[in-house]
């Protein structure tokens, strides 16, 4: 958890919504059925202009901490525990400086069931964009010569909590979600109490999961390979 998601559109809605300055132009096309390891686009807030500089940029999923002998580390960690971050020394220092929000359209879940586990699809019920609260990090290939343009890798993970209300009923766990105040404060990069900021967030999140519908979909979302709007069509029967 959250494993599976959904972006259906990315660009101009969120770059009003998130007051982005620039936009990536290798963006990452929709999907139906990002999976770790894919590549996502992410806002984060660039220290290096002052003011920072609001950037959509396309990321892989699943975080490379600077220290990594290679990005493979990345597939374990594709989610990370909002109450564990300042334990995890994977996570900590992106937690000070390096914050971004993963926009969505909406997630996957799996219940379990008695007679297995039951896909569903959660969303916003009005359809507006969704913003998971996330960190990022770059990370050098030292196999890389320093004037190869692809030789750093900019990756996140997408926080969660304890899940509550019905998506709690679903599944233990949900994303940190963010509504777009939160998110201004999430990225911001000279504040230095992070960790009130994502309390903040963590403790708002149930309220605005409250929003959401989610319904039954069928299993085909459970193979990578598949991705096409059908698989967040209600299941059949």
């Amino acid at each position: 958890m959250c494993g599976r998601f959904v972006v259906a559109e990315v660009g101009s809605e969120l770059v009003g919504m998130l007051r982005v300055d620039v936009q990536a132009d290798d963006l990452p096309a929709p999907s139906f059925n990002v999976a770790p390891t894919d590549t996502v686009a992410i806002v984060l807030d660039s220290a290096k202009t002052e003011p920072p500089t609001r950037r959509l940029e396309p990321a892989r999923w699943g975080l490379v901490p600077a220290w990594a002998k290679d990005p493979s580390v990345g597939s374990r960690a594709f989610n990370a525990r909002s109450e564990e971050l300042e334990d995890k020394p994977m996570f900590r220092a992106a937690l000070q400086k390096r914050r971004a929000v993963i926009p969505a359209s909406g997630y996957y879940e799996w219940k379990r069931e008695a007679d297995g586990k039951t896909p569903h699809y959660i969303h916003p019920a009005d359809d507006s964009p969704l913003f998971f609260a996330g960190l990022y990090e770059w990370w050098k290939d030292p196999a890389k010569a320093d004037d190869d343009p692809t030789r750093w890798l900019l990756s996140c993970t997408i926080l969660t909590r304890d899940a509550i209300g019905h998506l709690g009923s679903i599944h233990d766990r949900m994303p940190v979600f963010l509504d777009p105040d939160h998110a201004d404060a999430w990225l911001d990069p000279t504040i230095d109490h992070a960790r009130d900021v994502l309390d903040a967030a963590v403790d708002a999140a149930p309220v605005i999961a409250e929003t959401f519908a989610d319904r039954v979909v069928g299993k085909a979302v459970g193979n990578v390979r598949n991705d096409d709007p059908s698989l967040i069509e209600p299941a059949e029967g």
